[in-house]
C-alpha cells in the first residue's frame, strides 16, 4: 500500500497486519505484458501480488511500498523478491525503466488529489513510451453503508468518497472519471476497462474498476521557425 504522509502511521501500526484481497486478473494481464517485462508493483504492501507475478512467470519484478512495515513484512514472507521501502519522489528508477506497472488498490489508501496525481505522474515517469499501466481500485459505492460514511466525512476531508474506518484507517473511493483522469494526465491511454466486484479488508464486498493503459510516446519537440535575416 501506500499513502499521503499524514495517513502513513495506520500502514506502520494497524493497517501491516491486515490480509489484502484485491485480485489480480491474470488473464487481463497475460494480454498486455509480456512474461519478458520489467514490471514494477507499485504500493506492493508485504509484496502479495509481486509474489503472485513471480509465480506467473514474470522474471522481472520490482515491488515498492512507502511503509517500513508492510516492506519489513514482505521481506520476511518473501525473502526471494526484490521489495524496496521509497517513501518519497522521484522513486530510484530512471526514466521509461520498466515496460508495465501495476497500480492495485493504491489510490483508495491516497485521500489527498495532490498525492494521487504525485504517483500517477511518478509512474508515468518510469513506464516506458508503449508500456502498460495496469490499474485496479475502487469507485464510489452505491450502498447504504458507504452514502452514509462518504456523506459523514465528506465536510471533514473535502472530498466526497473519503472515509474513516472504526480500526483508523482513512480511505477513498473515486468517481469512474476521477481515475480515467489520473491515467490520463500521467500520459497514459487507457486501453480496456474491466468491472467486478472484490473482498474488502473488512470482509465486505465491493465493486472495483480496473483499467489497463498505455504509456504514449512524448510529444516530439516543435521544430525551430525559418531565421531571419
Amino acid at each position: 500500500m501506500t499513502s499521503s504522509q499524514g495517513f502513513l502511521g495506520f500502514w506502520e501500526t494497524t493497517g501491516s497486519a491486515k490480509t489484502f484481497t484485491h485480485p489480480l486478473d491474470p488473464a487481463l494481464l497475460d494480454a498486455y505484458v509480456p512474461r519478458s517485462a520489467r514490471v514494477l508493483d507499485y504500493g506492493c504492501g508485504y509484496g502479495r501480488l509481486t509474489a503472485e507475478l513471480a509465480g506467473l512467470g514474470y522474471g522481472a519484478v520490482c515491488g515498492v511500498d512507502v511503509s517500513a512495515a508492510l516492506i519489513a513484512r514482505g521481506e520476511r514472507e518473501h525473502p526471494e523478491l526484490e521489495l524496496l521501502r521509497c517513501p518519497g519522489f522521484p522513486l530510484p528508477f530512471e526514466d521509461g525503466a520498466f515496460d508495465a506497472a501495476l497500480l492495485f488498490a493504491v489510490l483508495t489508501c491516497v485521500p489527498r488529489d495532490a498525492d494521487q496525481t504525485a504517483i500517477a505522474g511518478e509512474l508515468g515517469r518510469v513506464v516506458r513510451p508503449g508500456g502498460v499501466l495496469y490499474l485496479s481500485d475502487v469507485p464510489l459505492q452505491g450502498d447504504a453503508l458507504n452514502r452514509e460514511r462518504y456523506a459523514r466525512f465528506a465536510e471533514r476531508y473535502g472530498t466526497y468518497g473519503v472515509f474513516e474506518t472504526p480500526d483508523g484507517g482513512v480511505f477513498r473511493h473515486h468517481p469512474p472519471e476521477r481515475l480515467r483522469g489520473l491515467v490520463r494526465e500521467a500520459g497514459f491511454s487507457v486501453l480496456k476497462e474491466r468491472a467486478g466486484s472484490v473482498a474488502t479488508l473488512d470482509g465486505r464486498t465491493a465493486e472495483r474498476l480496473q483499467l489497463i493503459a498505455r504509456r504514449e510516446p512524448a510529444a516530439p519537440a516543435p521544430s525551430p521557425g525559418p531565421a531571419s535575416g
